[in-house]
């Protein structure tokens, strides 16, 4: 794999992991990463083992909630408004850099702009590592399930 030194975006991501304590390197890609597809083409491993960080909003409240599902599946937004007793709908592009601080296409699971309820998707929990976002739409950085579950204070839950 060929790399690119890291966007400001990337860094941030970057530097977040080191505070945390995590040693995993973010990596700029020449390709994007953007789908689930792209990423897995570009790092060579399967779409279920891209863990895409998803930004929904709640209906009445407006709060911003993290959803990390494998890159095979699609969210079932009534089950995460039941998890949190709230109705949830999808963020719009505008929400997701506000509240996180990144665009869609490259959210990662750490450095937003503010702590977020996070839910992550049970279906990772089978891969021993696991690809996620690294903060721009070409950045991604590996790492298992337990190290998301650590950085992130996510709740494992059935996303389906």
């Amino acid at each position: 794999m060929e790399f690119k030194k890291l966007s400001p975006s990337a860094k941030k991501v970057q530097d977040t992991l080191k505070t945390l304590g995590f040693s995993h390197q973010v990596m700029e890609l020449p390709h994007t990463t953007r789908s689930a597809s792209d990423a897995a083409k570009a790092v060579g491993c399967k779409v279920g083992q891209i863990a895409k960080s998803l930004i929904f909003k709640t209906k009445n409240t407006h709060k911003p909630i993290l959803v990390i599902a494998s890159g095979s599946n699609r969210v079932n937004e009534k089950k995460i408004g039941n998890l949190i007793n709230e109705p949830v709908e999808k963020a719009d592009a505008d929400f997701v850099r506000q509240k996180t601080g990144f665009s869609i296409g490259g959210v990662p699971p750490v450095g937003h702009l503010e702590k977020l309820m996070t839910f992550i998707d049970e279906d990772l929990m089978q891969y021993k590592e696991i690809w996620a976002a690294g903060g721009s739409p070409n950045a991604v950085f590996k790492l298992n399930v337990l190290d998301l579950v650590k950085m992130t204070d996510g709740r494992v839950v059935c996303i389906k």
